[in-house]
């Protein structure tokens, strides 16, 4: 299984890739981080990623609604959040256990590609998958 760094950089392969991070969002701690951050700062943006996260992984109206039996996977799978001249894609991170960790990444909207940040970031998180 690939470590943290290798699939962060991975990540910032993505077209339109600015920076990429692995954050708990319990803590707002961040795990791993490369590329640049909005405002410079990437554990500022690790936290307020994790302020992002948190209400949706722990809202039932995200839940899904048939169930998750087996509980291997956590109830959000993505949060997307667009602004004018960004996309920034958070996925939630399979696990054995109660995963609290994400992969954000952030990307410029002129050159960066949504749906495939969206398939390629469900791989490297499967790779990722903690426990």
């Amino acid at each position: 299984m690939p470590g943290i760094d290798e699939c962060l950089l991975e990540t910032m392969r993505l077209p339109g890739a600015r920076g990429a991070a692995l954050v708990d969002w319990t803590s707002g701690l961040a795990l791993g981080v490369v590329g640049e951050f909005p405002g410079g700062d990437a554990e500022a943006a690790a936290a307020e990623a994790a302020e992002l996260a948190r209400p949706a992984a722990e809202l039932r109206v995200f839940a899904p609604q048939d169930g998750d039996p087996d509980g291997a996977g956590p109830p959000v799978e993505d949060l997307i959040v667009t602004s004018r001249d960004a996309y920034h894609v958070l996925r939630f991170l399979p696990a054995s256990f109660d995963s609290t960790v994400v992969l954000h990444v952030w990307l410029g909207r002129a050159d960066g590609n949504l749906a495939l940040a969206r398939i390629r970031l469900g791989e490297i998180a499967g790779r990722l998958m903690l426990g």
